[in-house]
């Protein structure tokens, strides 16, 4: 076995199974978990309809770069979304994923040199747990930004000495941030280009809750790389999905796209890797990346709930709006593990406890006395987790 595979971590869902198990939840409260970013939103019917009307595409062999109607319509939204003046080849610069999560994880197999005695990889602190996992299995070291509300909840690159990223080999940030909902904006997306330019780094952006914003659309690295005559998108790659956009979880459709230098050895991996997305897939994900009015009506459902949480918990817990993603990062009066089992076993309400989606840094654990809440479930049991979270705060801890 590769004695890599030591070096993992638990699941941050499995810690909270193992947590969770220690205590009864109370039997006359129904349950509701809020601990998964899973999306309940009704998926889009005219995608549903798509994959029926398509199911024969299934005795054919997909190919791995995928359709050219596909790259074309990731492409034309791309342009759309991030304007980006038509400065987008679908032939070379877009790819298609099985899911973010799958691509992520092989990108950085692929991205990471292993005969590099000392490789770096950088993400923010806390970050999805894939970041990580794929960092260790390529022999790299993981290199943890924290991020807290002292640094608006974005990377302190500050923090980061010439030696670190001399050794760099990718920086991975996620914006809109999991679970803290941070945006960042184009004048630090364009400070990190030039960083990667300085430091001879990869940047990719993780973007997939770039679609569930409130006011302002959150900013993308490919339009920074705009912004800054940076048509070839040296450097620079983005995922995107339409788990979290369209509701599709199970669909497992995204991309990746950007720096055509980096996407070409990158599908050669890809080739040997067997994960090409289904032909019935592809189909019906064209027609997902060229409808917004879907998108729009989802935004709305999430803006609904936040407004009728946030009323709730005002003045209650130390939880504010994000710029984005469907997540609330509060601050807790106690240690985020006991907060999170007790509020379970009283209110069977599940959360999960900051500090399982993190790492200690610089003898700082930022995840810790925060839990991550999901506002996925439908608008009532999200009204009713945020009552009976209500009752539970009073009771214990008065105020934070």
């Amino acid at each position: 076995m590769n004695q890599d595979l030591q070096l993992l971590h638990p699941y941050p869902f499995e810690k909270l199974r193992h947590l969770l198990s220690q205590v009864t939840p109370n039997p006359s409260k129904t349950p509701i978990n809020l601990s998964i970013g899973e999306p309940k939103h009704a998926p889009p019917a005219f995608v549903l309809d798509s994959l029926k009307e398509n199911m024969h595409q299934i005795s054919l062999y997909p190919k791995t770069k995928g359709s050219n109607e596909l790259r074309q319509a990731i492409a034309d939204w791309l342009d759309q979304r991030f304007s980006l003046k038509g400065h987008i080849d679908s032939q070379t610069q877009v790819l298609p994923l099985n899911g973010t999560r799958e691509g992520i994880f092989s990108f950085i197999q692929a991205v990471v040199n292993r005969k590099s005695a000392n490789a770096n990889v950088i993400f923010p602190n806390p970050f999805y747990q894939i970041y990580e996992g794929a960092s260790l299995l390529a022999g790299a070291t993981p290199i943890y930004l924290n991020t807290t509300k002292d640094n608006q909840f974005l990377p302190d690159l500050k923090t980061l000495d010439e030696e670190t990223l001399n050794q760099c080999q990718l920086m991975m940030i996620c914006s809109p941030g999991n679970p803290t909902g941070a945006v960042i904006d184009e004048a630090t997306l364009i400070e990190l280009i030039q960083l990667a330019d300085k430091h001879d780094f990869i940047l990719a952006s993780d973007e997939c809750y770039s679609e569930i914003y409130f006011d302002q659309k959150p900013q993308g690295l490919l339009g920074a790389c705009i912004a800054i005559g940076r048509h070839d998108f040296s450097r620079c790659v983005v995922f995107h999905s339409l788990s979290k956009r369209s509701n599709l979880p199970g669909m497992r459709s995204g991309f990746i796209a950007g720096d055509a230098s980096v996407l070409a050895p990158y599908l050669l991996y890809r080739t040997y890797h067997g994960c090409a997305m289904s032909e019935m897939i592809q189909t019906a994900s064209i027609d997902a990346w060229r409808d917004e009015t879907h998108v729009e009506e989802n935004r709305k459902l999430y803006k609904e709930k936040f407004q009728a949480v946030l009323t709730i918990l005002d003045g209650v817990l130390d939880v504010e709006q994000p710029d984005a993603s469907f997540y609330l990062w509060p601050k807790l009066p106690v240690d985020d593990a006991t907060f999170c089992q007790k509020l379970f076993e009283e209110e069977h309400i599940t959360l999960v406890p900051g500090q399982y989606l993190s790492r200690e840094s610089d003898g700082v654990n930022p995840g810790q006395f925060h839990a991550r809440r999901a506002l996925v479930a439908p608008l009532d049991e999200c009204i009713e987790a945020a009552n009976r979270l209500k009752s539970f705060v009073l009771r214990h801890y008065n105020r934070p």
